[in-house]
């Protein structure tokens, strides 16, 4: 009788690395689908009849939901549980996914919104599996792990999916193929994730957490958490807004690279956070602090456009640019930070809130980006003004983020 009730409960964790596994794809074609785009800039604008501007603007619609959704993807995770919470984020992203093979701009809008709705789900859903499969010695690892399997993703979606479109694989066919293996995983998920016991349906609540909406309110009244979703939605905006948005095109117009090499530019950024992060995130467990880690990130990121804008010999951009994606690694740590400056029953809806505030920046940002810098020259020496100035603004954004690293509390195990 012992062994019978006993064993359900040591294979539970087995269970949920499995389902851990499913999440990662998940993850993984979150990235693919949040970059894809850049490398298909032309093609999308004639299914959906807008100029590369209008384009643009329905791509960016992603962060509106993504940012919004991740505040419903925490409560839903907190109250309902990843089986049917997943499920949903990754069936909503394939439905996503599909609406863009149709030749409409409100069809358009409607499948980036609801990619990005989707999405929501997807990081805060593997750190809620990872920590029901890993034990806490190995829940660091793994949710850094989980990040790198996002950044192939971000890569991949350019870095693959360009070759592919170059060698003649329509846009069309791409976007059936990844609904289809979106829903796919959808149904993955939901087989593997296990059902929540009566202790996770009713948990024993704090005095302070009583409200559905209560772990909000304790999160968005610690200056903290403000803190760290800025700091992150700064050093994060470079890889979004340019690398897996505007890259491509910059590269093939100002720098007069070929399609092929833009691409391969533009996906050594997300490219290098597949080793930036872990890494980072190992230095700061390894010195016991995380902000001397987080400003040194973001100084290297200043660094690394600085040499290509006035040292270009020194590197290829390829190495530049992977450098950069490393270093800008450092956008991960404030999500360890804002766990750390909240209580421990709110940690889960501490990681919506960094995201609705993270992907916040995001969206407000790149309608300004695209504004003041979306129209492409035409004469030469306007090319290198171009880049040069849209340059600056990246490294204006990264200057505020140390500014306000220097406010954050220290929450590291070696804090003074």
């Amino acid at each position: 009788m012992t062994t019978s009730k006993t064993t359900p409960l040591s294979s539970t964790p087995n269970i949920y690395i499995i389902a851990w596994c499913f999440g990662l794809l998940f993850y993984f074609l979150d990235y693919v689908v949040r970059s894809a785009p850049a490398v298909m800039i032309p093609e999308l604008s004639k299914v959906f009849g807008v100029d590369t501007g209008g384009l643009i603007s329905i791509i960016g619609t992603y962060y509106i939901t993504y940012s919004t959704v991740s505040l419903i993807a925490g409560i839903a995770l907190d109250k309902f549980g990843a089986k049917y919470s997943l499920f949903t984020g990754t069936l909503i992203l394939g439905i996503g996914c599909l609406l863009f093979v149709i030749s409409s701009q409100y069809a358009g809008i409607t499948g980036r919104l609801l990619q990005g709705a989707g999405c929501a789900f997807a990081f805060p859903g593997c750190v809620y599996l990872a920590s029901k499969g890993f034990s806490p010695r190995s829940l660091a690892t793994a949710i850094g792990f989980t990040q790198c399997v996002g950044m192939l993703g971000g890569s991949a979606g350019q870095f693959v999916v360009g070759p592919w479109l170059t060698a003649g694989l329509s846009q069309q066919t791409f976007w059936i193929g990844s609904g289809v293996v979106t829903i796919l995983v959808a149904f993955g998920l939901l087989v593997t994730i296990p059902k929540r016991t009566t202790q996770e349906q009713h948990p024993q609540k704090s005095k302070r957490i009583v409200g559905l909406l209560d772990p909000y309110k304790v999160v968005f009244s610690n200056p903290q958490s403000w803190l760290c979703g800025l700091i992150s939605g700064l050093l994060f905006a470079p890889t979004t807004i340019f690398a897996m948005t505007w890259g491509v095109a910059f590269f093939q117009q100002d720098k007069a690279f070929t399609f092929h090499q833009a691409a391969i530019a533009s996906s050594m950024i997300p490219l290098g956070w597949v080793l930036g992060c872990p890494l980072l995130g190992f230095i700061t467990d390894r010195i016991g602090k995380r902000k001397p880690v987080l400003i040194g990130g973001a100084c290297l990121m200043i660094l690394a456009i600085l040499q290509i804008l006035f040292l270009p010999g020194l590197c290829s951009i390829y190495v530049s640019n992977f450098i950069f994606g490393v270093a800008s690694g450092a956008a991960m740590i404030p999500y360890s930070v804002i766990k750390e400056s909240n209580p421990d029953e709110v940690k889960g809806s501490a990681t919506g809130a960094i995201n609705f505030i993270t992907f916040g920046v995001t969206t407000l940002i790149s309608p300004v980006f695209g504004k003041l810098f979306g129209k492409m020259p035409v004469l030469e020496m306007e090319k290198s003004l171009h880049f040069q100035y849209s340059a600056f603004f990246w490294i204006a954004g990264i200057s505020i983020a140390i500014v306000l690293s220097l406010l954050l509390k220290e929450t590291g195990k070696g804090r003074d």
